[in-house]
């Protein structure tokens, strides 16, 4: 490569195609001039810029790079990729770039590949921090959780009061099949698993009875635990693991297909056609399922009593009789309805947040699940605190 008229010229190596040639006559005056020739094609591949990166180390002076496009007679992606490099390697060498001669189309093809650069904060930050920070991190990301959830509370509140009024946008057949999703479709895993929570209460009870020769009061320890507590949580926990997680996925899923934005560009309040008909059913169905799960919770521990206790069938209904109280139901009741608010709370909200991809869909239902059985147990104790100090 010389200084002179004869400049340098180097094409693709593969085709005649597409070439420019670096010319120096100017270099004392500090510029590079790249005259581009021919038709560049992205099938003929990208000629070297090494050619442009030995004459910008004869430069002198202001370094600048220039561009010479008469002799060019087309061009597509493969030209703006060969500019782009040399910006880039002008970058590197500290000079400017002239691309005022180039077409107007790949001039805005550049800038506009320029325009963003990269954020040097973009990356996840790497290593470990002290334990301070992540306290403090932790702190943040709570508040931040908390004012969301907060939010999301008062635009139920405020499906709900327009629910009350009569004005929310919901079709009654969607709350229908929810309230069968969760409901009858339920009863078959809550039939199984209240049966057996009643069974094991019954023969734990028995271990400790039978040796003072109180085997009757088996019916006692099964009534008031299943009314009271075991059949609320219980029939809680398998809805927040089956209906809770199938409404983060069911609304995640909305949310990746953008079913929820097409409805907020119609006008459509997601909060009210979404969320207000499966809560509704979820608050409605539970307290049912909850009073179904005493029943066969009792059925289980009589059938304890009848399998390995000294106790007459007429005896234990007697005295399974005698043990019940009202205020044990209703206790049981409002905790289930409760808890029922609680589950469609953490799936819809999760549903929600979820992000718009398979896995972010996984991730809410997984977490709907997860923070349904956290809040549940925190309100089961919240109302045993509550209760206390009533007398209840």
């Amino acid at each position: 490569m010389g200084e002179s008229a004869a400049p340098a010229q180097v094409s693709n190596p593969r085709h005649a195609a597409g070439t420019y040639e670096v010319d120096l006559s100017q270099g004392g005056a500090g510029i590079l001039r790249v005259r581009l020739a021919g038709a560049w094609r992205i099938a003929d591949g990208l000629p070297s810029v090494d050619a442009v990166r030995q004459g910008l180390g004869r430069l002198t002076g202001s370094p600048r790079i220039a561009f010479d496009a008469t002799a060019l007679s087309g061009w597509d992606s493969a030209l703006v990729s060969f500019a782009l490099q040399l910006v880039a390697l002008g970058g590197e060498a500290g000079a400017a770039v002239d691309l005022s001669s180039l077409p107007d189309g790949l001039r805005r093809l550049v800038a506009l590949a320029t325009a963003v650069p990269e954020r040097k904060d973009a990356a996840r930050p790497s290593g470990r921090h002290s334990m301070v920070a992540g306290l403090g991190l932790w702190a943040i990301g709570f508040m931040a959780g908390s004012a969301v959830s907060l939010r999301f509370l008062g635009e139920i509140t405020i499906a709900f009061g327009r629910f009350l009024t009569g004005r929310a946008s919901f079709r009654g057949s969607d709350f229908l099949v929810y309230a069968q999703e969760c409901g009858v479709q339920a009863l078959p895993i809550v039939t199984v698993i209240s049966i057996l929570i009643g069974l094991i209460m019954a023969f734990v009870g028995a271990v400790g009875l039978k040796q003072f020769g109180a085997d009757i009061y088996v019916a006692n320890l099964v009534v008031v635990a299943m009314s009271r507590e075991m059949a609320a949580i219980m029939t809680s926990i398998i809805l927040a693991g089956r209906t809770g997680a199938a409404y983060a996925a069911q609304i995640g899923t909305m949310q990746g297909n953008e079913e929820i934005d097409a409805l907020t560009t119609l006008g459509i309040s997601p909060i009210e056609f979404l969320v207000l008909p499966r809560a509704l059913a979820l608050v409605l169905m539970t307290p049912l399922l909850c009073a179904y799960s005493n029943l066969m919770g009792l059925i289980g521990g009589y059938i304890v009593a009848m399998g390995m206790l000294n106790v007459t069938s007429a005896a234990y209904i007697h005295q399974t009789f005698g043990a019940m109280h009202l205020s044990d139901f209703v206790i049981g009741i409002a905790k289930s309805a409760v808890f029922g608010t609680i589950i469609a709370f953490a799936g819809c909200l999760k549903g929600m947040q979820s992000g718009r991809s398979a896995a972010a869909v996984g991730d809410a239902a997984t977490s709907a699940v997860v923070a349904g059985i956290l809040y549940i147990i925190v309100g089961d104790g919240v109302f045993a605190v509550i209760l206390n100090f009533l007398g209840l």
